[in-house]
């Protein structure tokens, strides 16, 4: 049985992640199509093809949306996801015609990126190659989490700097209630740290001068200490973003689809201290495949997003490994930090 957003039927999920630097993309794959909202948070968002999803406008339906590293250029990786839709049909039919007497088709596929350029070579980012690969390697079994696709070059608790921050990365989610799923997968690259909702207690985020503990950014703000101005946006390490899909199997039409969107952010905020920075491009979509023939209240649905995302968030820094490679920054992960604190505590005299 699988689990996480390809729990959710008529779903497939592929990473595509480029270790040269790290960096990558992550695409879902809605071949039958599915209805798509979208919620924009951030307030330094790169985006494709959302103004798309506002109820208003006119396609309902989606083919796949994009995940990807790479800032702005990563973009490109779109093309290739359309490429590899249109060599199998999939998309709106319009009113050519190809050769050989089909309609020609035109896939729509929204994306959102994150920052990650600050690791290693800024050259390698994702393209429409990386996009192509990410779409041959999606399958609909459990996605993989941690350090893949769009999480590869992914990092958290960047507020004080890139010297104090850790690893983020991938993570998926998903819970079955009255024969209806709801799911999330994201993608955690944010400025903030990550809490635990249930317990208040810090994941990963944002570590002390020293680097054995944490350093609790919002008990930091209290105090009335301020992140320096160079680990704000105008230096390397400035930009983030945390990007989310959240998906169901119920039928939803785009205005509910959005208002999902919407509420799904609250698993954000429970888990991401501070969230929706200045630096932070956040980006939440939700899809609805209808393949289980049902209706449900939006608001059971949204409700029930923002569980799983929270959830998803949390299994994302947890999955997530250390990056220790020569000549990139050092970045711990949150099992190996908890451990290195353990030890750290125990050794005191």
């Amino acid at each position: 049985m699988t689990f996480g957003l390809t729990a959710v039927a008529g779903l497939s999920v592929g990473h595509f992640t480029d270790m040269r630097r790290p960096t990558g993309c992550t695409v879902v794959i809605a071949e039958g199509g599915a209805v798509c909202g979208v919620d924009v948070r951030g307030a330094a968002p790169g985006t494709r093809e959302t103004e798309l999803l506002a109820p208003i406008n006119a396609v309902e339906k989606v083919h796949a949306v994009l995940l990807a590293g790479g800032s702005a250029f990563g973009l490109d990786a779109a093309g290739g996801v359309m490429r590899w839709l249109d060599e199998r049909g999939i998309g709106v039919a319009v009113g050519p015609t190809r050769g050989d007497g089909s309609k020609v088709t035109v896939p729509i596929v929204p994306a959102a990126i994150l920052f990650d350029l600050w690791i290693g070579d800024a050259r390698i980012r994702p393209d429409a190659a990386a996009g192509y690969a990410a779409c041959a390697a999606a399958s609909r079994e459990t996605p993989a989490e941690g350090n893949v696709g769009a999480g590869s070059g992914a990092s958290l608790g960047k507020l004080f700097g890139i010297d104090h921050a850790m690893r983020g990365g991938v993570g998926t989610a998903s819970i079955v209630v009255g024969g209806i799923t709801v799911a999330a997968l994201v993608a955690v690259n944010a400025m903030g740290d990550v809490v635990d909702p249930a317990t208040g207690a810090i994941v990963a985020g944002a570590r002390s001068d020293d680097g054995t503990a944490f350093r609790d950014t919002m008990a930091s703000f209290r105090r009335g200490e301020w992140p320096p101005p160079r680990s704000a946006m105008r230096d390397e390490a400035g930009g983030a973003t945390t990007l989310a899909i959240v998906a169901t199997d119920a039928q939803l039409g785009k205005a509910e689809a959005t208002k999902v969107a919407q509420m799904a952010h609250d698993g954000l905020a429970r888990t991401i201290h501070p969230v929706h920075t200045m630096s932070d491009g956040d980006v939440v979509f939700a899809l609805a495949t209808g393949a289980s023939g049902k209706h449900a209240p939006t608001t059971l649905i949204g409700a029930l997003a923002a569980d799983v995302l929270a959830d998803a968030v949390l299994r994302a820094v947890r999955a997530a490994g250390s990056l220790v490679e020569a000549g990139l920054p050092h970045l711990p992960a949150a099992g190996d930090f908890a451990a290195a604190i353990h030890n750290h505590s125990r050794d005191k005299p």
